[in-house]
């Protein structure tokens, strides 16, 4: 099926298209002396080796701090030891490849996949804009979820806690946990990838730096999520940042918003009996990869890829993606949103209202309320799930009229 999809010219033709944003955003960046960014992410790495304080300001090197955890130094590495130029212009094809194998992987149509990926495009930009490692964790989430699929939990245990270990937001992949056939494996590949993830580092630079270093990556994000917040700050595009901004309350607190996201998560994944439909498994993944953006107040415009993903990826899974409110939300999430926060609107529109009252995060979260209902209460035991729209997982089937049935 993936060697079809690569046979493909539309599919050829969307892959060009995002190694031509990843070319462009790198010669923008780099020829113009903005790739600060990619100064940081080197920076780990050779601050790892000089065992010199991760989360330390450097004005010499970068302005910033790094967010990135200790092992983020090995992910790097590779391109940190080449010539700058080369390393970012590999960097952001890195980024490009790695989602788009994911994307690749997931059990939908193959031309679900070309328009999932086409509507994407443009927060695709937004990412490589600003340089960033948010394509290859939005990849992490999906490799997991990929692997428990195909029963290979201790492939799924590493994406979850090496990714962990990056940037925290891989976590949400310990939901599929709940889908594994192997429990018991699970849980012990994740402690087992645990401790060579934090090991790992040690090899070059010392046992001591690195635990060091997890204590001060743990303040340096403490620290972080404060600054985070503001009611004109560039992060905070979560649901209780849409919150604080429209009622002008900077006191709003994070706590019952995260236990609404972590109660709807919790309550959808008790249908136990709906966990042998591959939609319903889907529209889990969407709905993690929504929110983990959604109930963060680290979430910036540049992380809205791993949104945009989840949220295109549900689209794609319904019989009519362009008719009416799914039309809606493809145009919104796929254009609207994803142009907001950019130069394309006129800064006296996008400043004071757009920016200013978080428009972007709207529409995601209306979609997040839709997935959500559904997970509650829709039964996925119904005949829509047909070839060209979901493919067959597991103990299923597809007869020639496109139905899925029972194996025999």
């Amino acid at each position: 099926m993936i060697a079809d999809l690569f046979s493909n010219n539309k599919f050829r033709l969307v892959c060009l298209l995002w190694i031509a944003v990843s070319i462009f955003c790198w010669q923008y960046k780099y020829f113009n002396n903005r790739y600060n960014n990619y100064s940081i992410f080197a920076g780990v790495y050779h601050h790892t080796v000089a065992q010199t304080n991760l989360y330390s300001q450097y004005p010499a090197e970068y302005f910033d701090t790094n967010h990135y955890g200790p092992l983020f130094s090995l992910v790097v590495a590779p391109f940190a030891v080449l010539p700058t130029g080369l390393g970012f212009f590999l960097w952001n094809l890195m980024n490009a490849g790695v989602l788009i194998w994911a994307v690749t992987l997931l059990p939908i149509a193959n031309n679900r996949k070309i328009l999932l990926l086409l509507l994407t495009v443009i927060e695709f930009a937004n990412t490589q804009h600003s340089i960033q490692f948010n394509p290859v964790i939005a990849a992490f989430i999906i490799f997991s979820f990929y692997m428990v699929e195909k029963e290979k939990d201790e492939w799924a245990a590493f994406f979850i806690i090496m990714g962990t270990l990056i940037k925290l937001y891989p976590i949400v992949g310990l939901v599929f946990f709940i889908f594994s056939k192997r429990k018991p494996a699970f849980i012990i590949w994740c402690v087992v990838w645990a401790a060579v993830g934090v090991g790992l580092p040690m090899l070059i630079s010392s046992p001591g730096f690195i635990l060091q270093s997890y204590a001060d990556w743990y303040h340096s994000l403490s620290d972080k999520n404060i600054q985070n917040i503001g009611l004109n700050s560039a992060q905070d595009l979560s649901m209780m940042g849409v919150v604080r901004r429209i009622t002008s309350n900077l006191n709003v607190p994070n706590l019952p918003f995260l236990l609404v996201g972590a109660g709807t998560l919790g309550l959808a994944v008790l249908r136990v009996k709906q966990f042998r439909f591959i939609t319903y498994r889907l529209q889990v993944l969407a709905l993690t990869l929504l929110i983990v953006v959604l109930f963060s107040t680290g979430s910036e415009p540049p992380t809205y890829i791993i949104a945009a993903i989840g949220a295109m990826l549900y689209l794609m899974m319904q019989e009519h993606p362009f008719k009416g409110s799914n039309l809606a939300f493809v145009v919104f999430i796929g254009l609207i949103a994803a142009l907001a926060s950019t130069d394309a609107i006129p800064a006296f529109i996008r400043k004071p209202y757009l920016s200013r009252y978080a428009f972007k995060v709207w529409p995601y979260i209306a979609l997040w309320a839709v997935i959500v209902y559904q997970l509650l209460f829709k039964n996925f035991d119904h005949h829509l799930e047909k070839l060209r729209i979901v493919l067959p997982s597991r103990n299923r089937l597809v007869n020639k009229e496109g139905e899925l049935q029972q194996a025999r």
